[in-house]
């Protein structure tokens, strides 16, 4: 199992979970983050520290988001490691509770 960053960090990329990551298993895209599955030690520790819950065990992610399992491997593939918390977007707090930003996903 792994964990699966899912549509709510769109535009927020809030980087709380990437300082108690043990595995350093996060990437870092444009405008959202992904987990690498192949680093993901499914140690639960980022799921606490998402300000906006887009972090989800594969096992509970609801139904319209399970296509997010794919994308978080796709782009783990392709996108740099981020190992340290960064400041988040200016406008993240505008993003954080908006719902249907698939469309703005940034590959």
């Amino acid at each position: 199992m792994t964990y699966v960053v899912v549509e709510s960090c769109i535009k927020c990329k809030y980087t709380d979970c990437v300082d108690v990551c043990p595995v350093d298993c996060f990437r870092e895209g444009p405008n959202m983050l992904v987990i690498d599955p192949d680093e993901c030690i499914d140690c639960t520790l980022c799921v606490a520290e998402c300000p906006v819950e887009a972090i989800y065990a594969e096992d509970d992610l609801p139904e319209d988001q399970r296509d997010f399992l794919a994308i978080n491997a796709e782009l783990a593939k392709a996108w740099p490691s981020i190992t340290e918390k960064k400041d988040a977007p200016d406008d993240a707090d505008d993003w954080k509770d908006k719902s249907d930003k698939r469309r703005l996903l940034e590959r």
